[in-house]
């Protein structure tokens, strides 16, 4: 048995020292953030996961400025401690659970941060995601996201910024089993090459916070999906819950979102609203489908490295550049207007969209 700092909290869900995770190896532990200014510029993002099977702790920082994605990965042995929430340069913590957290990058290769999330509202849970293929669970977690407000700066190059005042964003934490390190050399008999469609739209409003998100199979069925919304202050019994559905356009020879408008039902929220491409975010800058820095790969004791990714030199059917987020302006039917992102992934067939080989564009 292995004893860690949070051995000492109440928080045990097994009779097994909180170092241990259950029996899977994929299982994860993972904090995202994205913030953006009141126009939808100086977008960033961070993100660190932990894998206690695999005993590797990751995180990534990475901002948008002038039409370059500036990124620092890093990656190390985690060690059996889980409560460090540390690699290399970058490190979160929660200030006060489920509403105040800070990110830093101490300073590496010409890049610092020190930045605090804010919540705007409790919380929403999303479904629980339990998705196989075949006999295998290919995923199975949970997931909490917040939209939020930032305060901070980022330093690229010697040039540091302050956040936007009224800088906005979204923070998630999600845990469970997911496809993580090292592929699964073993073919599943009879089983096709897996397909995957997700959006996600958290936006930020004046009055509160919208999100919608859906999974669908490859003629468009959904098979895991929530619009909820969350006034400003809501505490978790003045939470939302409903239902929402998606129509979105490919930017051309892309399977990247043009576009879309996205219809509600659902108690505060606007019965419609449009999407306005501001931007584009690759979330491969967070270790999402990177070749080389994908999740819970491993890179030794400990690796630190800076990526500059040039967003108009990209081919956006290459496998690794497929996962966007796009930062959009938002108008409901009401005439409101918002901010936030539109995330999006496409891999394999999807008939809605007339994607029919496995990474064909959008005609």
């Amino acid at each position: 048995m292995v004893l860690s700092r949070g051995d000492d909290y109440p928080i045990h869900q097994t009779p097994e020292p909180v170092a241990y995770a259950g029996t899977d190896r994929n299982f994860y532990d993972r904090y995202f953030f994205n913030g953006y200014a009141p126009d939808g510029s100086g977008f960033f993002a961070a993100a660190l996961g932990i894998y206690p099977h695999l005993d590797i702790i990751d995180a990534h920082f990475t901002v948008v400025r002038n039409g370059v994605q500036h990124c620092i990965h890093a990656s190390a042995e985690l060690r059996m401690e889980r409560m460090a929430m540390a690699v290399g340069p970058f490190s979160v913590e929660i200030v006060e659970p489920l509403n105040t957290l800070r990110l830093r990058l101490e300073p590496f290769d010409g890049m610092a941060a020190d930045i605090t999330f804010t919540g705007r509202a409790f919380p929403i849970e999303e479904p629980r995601f339990t998705h196989r293929i075949g006999p295998r669970a290919f995923m199975d977690y949970t997931r909490l996201t917040q939209n939020g407000r930032y305060t901070g700066w980022i330093e690229v190059d010697g040039d540091r910024q302050d956040l936007a005042e009224g800088s906005l964003g979204t923070r998630d934490r999600s845990w469970g089993v997911r496809p993580i390190g090292a592929r699964d050399p073993q073919p599943l008999p009879g089983t096709p090459l897996p397909g995957f469609f997700w959006q996600w739209t958290p936006i930020n409003f004046p009055s509160g916070s919208l999100f919608f998100h859906v999974n669908n199979d490859e003629q468009g069925e959904a098979w895991n999906t929530r619009a909820a919304w969350a006034g400003e202050g809501a505490l978790p019994s003045e939470l939302e819950e409903g239902h929402g559905s998606m129509r979105t356009r490919l930017e051309p020879g892309t399977r990247w979102p043009a576009g879309g408008t996205l219809s509600l039902a659902l108690r505060g929220a606007p019965e419609q609203i449009t999407f306005e491409p501001l931007g584009r975010f690759q979330m491969r800058g967070l270790g999402y489908t990177s070749p080389e820095w994908g999740h819970g790969m491993y890179h030794g004791p400990l690796k630190v490295e800076r990526e500059d990714i040039d967003l108009d030199e990209l081919d956006p059917l290459a496998p690794e550049n497929l996962h966007v987020q796009v930062p959009v302006r938002v108008t409901g039917s009401d005439g409101s207007a918002g901010i936030g992102v539109f995330e999006q992934l496409i891999i394999g067939r999807f008939a809605p969209l007339g994607l029919q080989e496995f990474l064909d564009g959008s005609r």
